[in-house]
């Protein structure tokens, strides 16, 4: 109950700017926790799918690779499903390459997808609380020059109260989600990272295989499975 008094008056001497404070430290937070949930949700999906996709892989097995990625929500099985799709007609590598390079346009922006706002948030929350800093101040000043000699120090102790209380919450606010924003920026590369390694292993597993047979049979290898709905151009 104390507590809850003390946020109270808080907000009661912060003045009008702490409200549009609090709501962007709310949206900021919310942001974060779901971003955070969805790239730990991602990277368990991409490593527990890599896991099954290695055995399949090393022995050039494009249907079971294909049946495992068209099973999946992950975001390397849709780059997997560019590269297996396009095993069934490519002569070269930088064919392959090329269309799984054209899958990571589609996976990363939904991977970076709404991260950046964070760094927003924090920057407009640190310039609504130094408005809130200054306008308090402007008070202040206007109380010494207007009010009465024994007024003088309680207007001037409440304006100025109200400067501090602006100024602690916008870098509370700008520290919190900028904090995230770097975490968040930091789980984004690694996970991005993890899936062009991906890719580069599934490259050399390709062009491994094809130079231990005949460049037809890999294709024929995988020409079945490209056949399948949506095996061309699965999408999460």
């Amino acid at each position: 109950m104390n507590f809850m008094n003390s946020v109270v008056n808080f907000f009661k001497d912060g003045g009008v700017f702490l409200y549009p404070l609090a709501l962007i430290f709310v949206v900021g937070v919310s942001i974060a926790i779901e971003r955070y949930v969805y790239l730990t949700r991602e990277t368990f999906r991409n490593r527990s799918l890599w896991d099954e996709l290695v055995p399949a892989l090393s022995a050039g097995n494009f249907k079971q690779v294909v049946g495992l990625t068209q099973n999946s929500k992950a975001s390397i099985a849709t780059i997997l499903n560019y590269g297996v799709a396009r095993v069934a007609s490519a002569r070269r590598r930088d064919d392959i390459e090329k269309a799984m390079d054209e899958s990571l346009l589609e996976v990363i922006p939904r991977i970076e997808k709404r991260t950046h706002y964070l760094s927003s948030l924090a920057n407009v929350g640190l310039l609504i609380g130094l408005l809130g800093t200054i306008t308090g101040l402007i008070g202040a000043f206007s109380a010494v020059a207007t009010a009465n000699p024994a007024e003088k120090a309680s207007l001037l102790a409440a304006a100025i109260s109200v400067a501090m209380n602006n100024t602690a919450s916008g870098l509370a606010v700008a520290i919190t989600l900028l904090t995230a924003h770097m975490f968040l920026e930091s789980k984004t590369t690694s996970l991005i990272d993890s899936l062009e390694i991906a890719s580069v292993k599934f490259l050399n597993s390709i062009s491994e295989r094809q130079g231990d047979r005949p460049a037809h049979e890999p294709a024929a290898a995988a020409a079945s499975a490209a056949r399948a709905p949506t095996a061309a151009r699965g999408t999460i």
